[in-house]
């Protein structure tokens, strides 16, 4: 089970260090001893639901921090859903020639573990950290974390300067190479721009679940309050084992997986 954590004190100089192992290693990523992952494509219940909607429609608040939890032993093998889902919604619809320049809010990654070779497969995506490499990096301020945990790009002030992307240990942002058409008005997104996955906030905003949540037909992904020890992802954290992707860079992360 994960144990809540401090802020993390890591000079920057190191905490750099330590993301940046993540990004431009060997093609895979450590995440505990005898794991690594490598990329390989791209329930909540109703009292749960309603119970964040009533909280959702209102400002931000340090009182909440909005959280993923995964179940990894739920989510099928070749399952795209979430994925199709979350591009749908936000209108990542462009497809390059090159297919290493598409955006990716959500990819597919695969565990292996070294042990006995079981293959695990879930979606990976922006980890939304209590201390976001992202943020520590940005020359502008345009990378930032609101005052409920979401990470987000500011796209009027990000000048493409891509050292998020390099920080994040997730691989979990992506740079807007094209002309975008198409556009979710209530998603803008800026050609020039970095991107990642933001918990669908203008939905979250707005009271509803995100729209991986939504359309994940096993159940496996469950959105809600950590904060609060009375909603579903709390109790659930607190009944079962769960694992922060590299939590040894003590980034402490809003998104949780279990059965890995």
């Amino acid at each position: 089970m994960t144990a809540p954590q401090t802020p993390d004190s890591n000079p920057r100089r190191a905490f750099i260090a330590a993301a940046g192992a993540g990004v431009a290693g060997l093609g895979f990523t450590v995440i505990a001893p005898g794991l690594h992952l490598m990329a390989v494509a791209s329930d909540a219940n109703a009292a749960n639901a309603a119970t964040e909607a009533r909280k959702a429609g209102t400002a931000a608040s340090p009182a909440v921090r909005w959280g993923l939890l995964i179940d990894a032993t739920r989510c099928a093998p070749g399952c795209t859903k979430c994925i199709d889902a979350c591009h749908t919604e936000n209108g990542v619809s462009e497809k390059l020639p090159d297919p290493r320049q598409n955006s990716q809010w959500i990819r597919k990654i695969e565990l292996t573990d070294r042990r006995n070779g079981k293959k695990t497969e879930l979606p990976m995506m922006c980890q939304h950290c209590a201390n976001p490499p992202c943020v520590d990096v940005c020359p502008t301020g345009a990378s930032m974390k609101r005052a409920d945990g979401i990470v987000l790009v500011d796209r009027h002030t990000c000048i493409g300067c891509r050292y998020c992307m390099m920080a994040c240990p997730y691989k979990a942002r992506s740079f807007v190479h094209a002309p975008l058409t198409e556009q979710n008005p209530e998603v803008p997104r800026g050609q020039g721009c970095v991107e990642s996955c933001t918990l669908c906030v203008h939905r979250v905003d707005k009271g509803q679940q995100p729209a991986c949540v939504e359309s994940c037909p096993e159940g496996a992904m469950l959105f809600g309050d950590l904060n609060d020890p009375a909603s579903a992802i709390a109790k659930r954290i607190a009944s079962v084992p769960t694992t922060q992707v590299r939590s040894d860079l003590r980034l402490n992360q809003g998104v949780r997986y279990q059965g890995i």
